[in-house]
C-alpha cells in the first residue's frame, strides 16, 4: 500500500475555479483558500469594481469576470469566456445569491420568483454548461453553497428557504446522473458566519444573537475562511469519493438544542 501524501491529497494546482458572487463574502473566503491551495479562480459578478479588488488582493492567480447568472441566456459564453482566461474550468462553485427577509403574507410573486431565479434558475443554467464540458473530460466538482435555510425551518425566508431546499435536491439529482462521468457534486451549508452582513442583520439584536449562539454548540461564529477549506476539501482529490453530499459548517448548530 502506497503511504498517503496529505499535501498532494489537498493539493488543487491545475485546477480552475469558477465562482460566482465571488468578490465578496463566502465567495471571496473559498477564492482565497483555493487560490492558496494552487487553484486559478474566476470570479464572477455584476460589481465589477468589488471584482478587482478581490483579484487584486488574490493575486494572480485570479481573474475578474463581469456577468449575471440571472441572465440565463449567457451562460454558455460566461463559460467560454471564464475558460479563455483561465484554462478549462474543472470547478464551478455556485455561490451567487440574493436574501428576502418577509412575512410570507407579505413576500409577492415577483420577489419569490427573483429569488428563485438567481438560486435556482442561474445556478442550473451555468451547472449545465460546466457539466457538460466536465463530461466531455470525464473530470470535474461542482459545489453549490446551501443554508441552515436547506436544514432547518426559518422564519420570514420562504422564498429563500425553498431556493436553498432545492439546490440539495438538485446535488442529489446531479450526483447521481453524473458519477458515472467522473463529476462530483455537493453543497456546503454554512452557518453563521462572522461578516458585515451579519453584524448588519444583527445589529442592535442581541437576543437574535444570544439565540444563535446559544443554539450553536462551539458557541461561536465561523469565518469565510471556514467555508473556504470545506470547498478545499470538497474539490479536493481528498474527497474523490465523496458526492451528493451537503456538507454543514456551522458549529454544529444544525444539531443544537
Amino acid at each position: 500500500m502506497n503511504k498517503p501524501k496529505v499535501n498532494s491529497a489537498f493539493d488543487l494546482t491545475g485546477q480552475t475555479a469558477l465562482i460566482t458572487g465571488g468578490g465578496t463574502g463566502l465567495g471571496l473566503g473559498m477564492a482565497r483558500c483555493l487560490v492558496a491551495s494552487g487553484a486559478k479562480v474566476v470570479l464572477v459578478g455584476r460589481r465589477k469594481d468589488e471584482l478587482k479588488n478581490a483579484c487584486a488582493a488574490l493575486g494572480k492567480g485570479a481573474f475578474a469576470l463581469g456577468g449575471d447568472v440571472t441572465k440565463l441566456e449567457t451562460a454558455p459564453a460566461l463559460v467560454d469566456q471564464a475558460e479563455k482566461l483561465a484554462g478549462p474550468i474543472s470547478i464551478l462553485i455556485n455561490n451567487a445569491g440574493v436574501h428576502l427577509k418577509k412575512p410570507t403574507t407579505e413576500t409577492t410573486d415577483v420577489e419569490f420568483a427573483a429569488v428563485i431565479q438567481t438560486h435556482v434558475f442561474g445556478a442550473f443554467a451555468l451547472t449545465r454548461e460546466a457539466g457538460r464540458r466536465m463530461i466531455e473530460r470525464k473530470s470535474g466538482s461542482i459545489l453549490f453553497t446551501a443554508s441552515m435555510a436547506s436544514l432547518m425551518g426559518i422564519p420570514l425566508v420562504v422564498a429563500y428557504s425553498a431556493a436553498k431546499s432545492a439546490y440539495v435536491g438538485m446535488v442529489r439529482s446531479l450526483a447521481t446522473e453524473w458519477g458515472q462521468h467522473g463529476v462530483r457534486v455537493n453543497a456546503i451549508a454554512p452557518g453563521w458566519i462572522a461578516s458585515a452582513m451579519l453584524d448588519k442583520a444583527l445589529s442592535g439584536d442581541a437576543a437574535r444573537k444570544a439565540k444563535i449562539l446559544s443554539r450553536t454548540p462551539l458557541n461561536k461564529f465561523g469565518e469565510p475562511d471556514d467555508i473556504g477549506w470545506a470547498a478545499v476539501y470538497l474539490c479536493s482529490p481528498a474527497a474523490k469519493f465523496v458526492t451528493g453530499v451537503v456538507l454543514p459548517v456551522d458549529g454544529g448548530a444544525a444539531i443544537g438544542f
